[in-house]
């Protein structure tokens, strides 16, 4: 067992939480972590980018954090969920007919609410991120009109400051919600392959 787990199943005892999570939030705050250590100069990106850049980074965090998750789930967990119901469908001893038919649909049912946990989670946050940068070309216009009405067209400076609190946040946006098509796409074609994966082992008897 890896230190990670290690000290995700101690966690998890302590506080309740789903073992699947707690690996891949560890791990998202050290690489966090790392990656303002590494950057000297993102204070000044952010305090160009305005208030609402730290709102981009906070959704894309969460959504990268729950999009590694599921990968780790469909690694680690998935196969002894599939067992699990193969288990439970095992045990009915006659699989033709009604009742058992139902019985069946329930153990497909909870697979597949398990299996697509926080894909949409995953596809909203994808969709808030560019409204999050539109929302920071807002303001930054804002605070240009601000300093032409006090100011005129002479302070180049704080113009320009303006410009970036508009461009920033909607480059950041848009290129964190493209950073998780292909990846929130590729997990919604795995759900889907995991959970008929499993209805083709629930077989019938008639």
């Amino acid at each position: 067992m890896s230190i990670l787990n290690k000290i995700s199943l101690i966690l998890g005892k302590e506080t309740g939480l789903k073992q699947s999570v707690l690996p891949l939030s560890i791990l998202s705050g050290i690489v966090l972590i790392l990656f303002f250590l590494i950057v000297g100069d993102l204070r000044e990106f952010f305090e160009a980018g305005g208030p609402v850049l730290w709102g981009i980074l906070l959704v894309t965090m969460i959504m990268w954090t729950l999009i590694i998750e599921r990968f780790w789930y469909f690694r680690n967990l998935m196969p002894a969920l599939s067992n699990k119901a193969l288990n439970q469908w095992n045990d009915i001893s006659n699989k033709g007919d009604w009742f058992s038919m139902r019985i069946r649909d329930q153990i497909i049912s909870e697979v597949s609410a398990e299996t697509r946990k926080f894909i949409l989670t995953i596809e909203t946050m994808m969709q808030i991120l560019p409204l999050l940068g539109l929302l920071g070309t807002v303001v930054g216009m804002i605070k240009v009109f601000d300093v032409m009405t006090f100011f005129g067209t002479g302070n180049a400076r704080l113009m320009a400051s303006g410009v970036s609190q508009a461009t920033i946040p909607t480059m950041a946006g848009l290129v964190a919600a493209i950073s998780g098509v292909y990846i929130a796409n590729l997990l919604k074609r795995k759900a889907e392959d995991e959970i008929n994966k499993v209805a083709d082992q629930l077989i019938i008897h008639e």
